[in-house]
């Protein structure tokens, strides 16, 4: 059997067997990297490994952990968990509700604005799903919704902080994509179209806000074709009387944030991280002004997204195992001449790439999809002439469905521990499916018109050139770096392999003379994340 031979069957069997572990419920962190330095010794007893590899990733690691673009990372999670104690989304629901509810299926569509509304402020799928139904559902239900539309609404509104920025799943996902990105630039011989955190944002923007527009289509057309299934909501002289005031203050502050936050960005005064670090300070300026806020509470939400961000980078370093072995064993050339071989070109690979996600988040988180499918498949299909952003964004829109598909859809579970015993599991299953396929059509719309996704990052970021290396490829994510073997084409130096690799100069470390803050002070504009 051929070296070449044994390694690709490594290759394969190192992605089966990883997948399997996953979804047998072992923590992915250490599966992953269990299984990936178990077919590395074996490859390395073959013949087909070399485990010099190995020894970049304590140099890797370091690389992650002075990140500047995934420092947005835990800053937003605190932001979300901020705002579920500021009671913001609970005012928002009440008003919301009764402003939309003296329609028929007026109930419904406030839930879906609410949910948007939350998702571009807080972007914490769990917290909105427990919310709203704890809040919304008993009055969907007294109200005589059925069961199956009005818990369907709620999950599928509750995961749109997974496509609506800021979320944190497009931070990853975009930090991939600017790797990938660097390494289709290499494979091809040239510049791309640069693609970055704050492109990605630009870009889920407007389909975020048509994944919104079906699901209210839908609503309606529910209330059109069966009234019984979605009345509306009967209120009293006092409750409309002072509607108008308490709808201003509850919608008021969410959108102070979201200006503040999303606004930033998109007008080019900030970059993703930096509006993080503005939306963690509103946050708390929110639930102050709403007295929820307090040492305690500060302790608790400090513990709450130091476990959470914890728990999501102990994943990237898993993964980063996984993800060097298997190049290492030459996975990433199997997958580029398996996706080639597609038919269609780079539609068909696109489309195979999708279907597998797809398939993928019935069993798998999305932040373990990400991590695993993106490093592998995205420079690919980058150098065969897609575009980065589009490609990021129908991944976001794409795994959006894991939340609602089961059985390990989280949305699900969140809604079965806050529903009562009278809804049953079944009718949150069936209630989920016109929502699953709404998302399908959101993915199609966005296949056959890609300047939904396109559009906007060119006009908030007219001047962005592909930046160029002096080898004629583009500047990657400290990300990617992490996640990828070391590249081979360079010239080689002097002294041993491990030599080498050892005495790489850092690539976040600013070059002597250079003072970010400096430079901001004397006009300098920084580039963009």
């Amino acid at each position: 059997m051929s070296h070449t031979l044994t390694a690709d069957l490594l290759a394969i069997g190192l992605f089966v067997v990883a997948t399997f572990g996953v979804l047998c419920g072992f923590p992915i962190a250490f599966s992953l990297a269990g299984f990936s330095l178990f077919f590395a010794a074996a490859g390395w007893a073959l013949g087909v490994f070399d485990p010099i590899i190995l020894t970049s990733l304590p140099s890797r690691y370091f690389g992650l952990m002075t990140n500047e673009v995934l420092v947005a990372v835990p800053l937003f999670i605190f932001m979300g968990a901020v705002l579920e104690r500021s009671k913001i989304a609970e005012a928002l629901l009440e008003t919301m509700g009764q402003l939309f509810g003296t329609m028929r299926g007026g109930l419904a569509i406030s839930v879906v604005i609410v949910g948007a509304l939350l998702a571009a402020s807080t972007g914490v799928v769990g917290a909105t799903v427990v919310t709203m139904g704890l809040i919304s559902l008993p009055a969907m239900m007294r109200a005589g919704y059925d069961p199956k539309l009005a818990t369907g609404v709620i999950c599928a509104s509750g995961t749109l902080g997974q496509i609506i920025p800021p979320s944190v799943i497009l931070i990853f996902v975009g930090d991939l994509l600017m790797g990938a990105n660097q390494l289709a630039a290499q494979k091809t011989g040239k510049a791309l179209d640069p693609v970055s955190v704050g492109d990605l944002f630009a870009g889920a923007f407007l389909p975020g806000l048509s994944l919104v527009a079906l699901y209210i289509l839908y609503i309606l057309g529910v209330a059109f074709v069966r009234p019984q299934d979605c009345p509306a909501l009967v209120m009293d002289a006092s409750q409309r009387a002072s509607l108008g005031r308490r709808f201003v203050r509850a919608l008021i502050p969410p959108l102070l944030l979201i200006v503040a936050v999303l606004g930033s960005i998109l007008m080019g005064f900030a970059t993703p991280t930096e509006a993080a670090s503005i939306g963690a300070v509103g946050a708390m300026v929110l639930a102050a002004f709403n007295r929820a806020f307090s040492f305690a509470t500060l302790l608790a939400v400090m513990r709450n997204t130091a476990v959470i961000s914890a728990l999501v980078f102990a994943i990237v370093l898993g993964v980063s195992v996984f993800s060097l072995v298997f190049r290492g064993l030459g996975g990433e050339h199997l997958v580029e001449m398996i996706l080639a071989d597609v038919p269609g070109g780079a539609f068909g690979a696109v489309m195979a790439v999708m279907i597998v996600m797809f398939v993928l988040g019935f069993f798998m988180d999305t932040i373990e999809i990400v991590l695993i499918v993106v490093p592998i498949t995205a420079p690919v299909i980058i150098a065969m002439g897609v575009s980065p952003v589009w490609l990021g964004v129908m991944i976001g829109v794409n795994l959006q469905t894991a939340f609602l598909t089961p059985p390990v859809g989280f949305a699900l579970f969140y809604m079965r521990a806050v529903a009562p015993s009278s809804i049953t599991t079944g009718m949150i299953y069936k209630g989920i499916i016109p929502f699953v396929i709404l998302q399908a059509m959101a993915i199609g719309i966005l296949w056959t018109a890609p300047g939904l996704a396109t559009w906007l990052p060119k006009q908030v970021f007219p001047d962005a050139a592909p930046a160029v290396r002096s080898d004629g490829s583009q500047p990657g994510s400290v990300l990617d770096d992490i996640l990828k073997v070391p590249t081979t084409g360079s010239p080689p130096a002097s002294g041993s392999p491990l030599d080498q690799l050892l005495n790489q100069p850092a690539t976040n470390v600013p070059s002597t003379g250079s003072d970010p803050i400096l430079d901001r002070l004397q006009g300098n504009s920084p580039n963009r994340q």
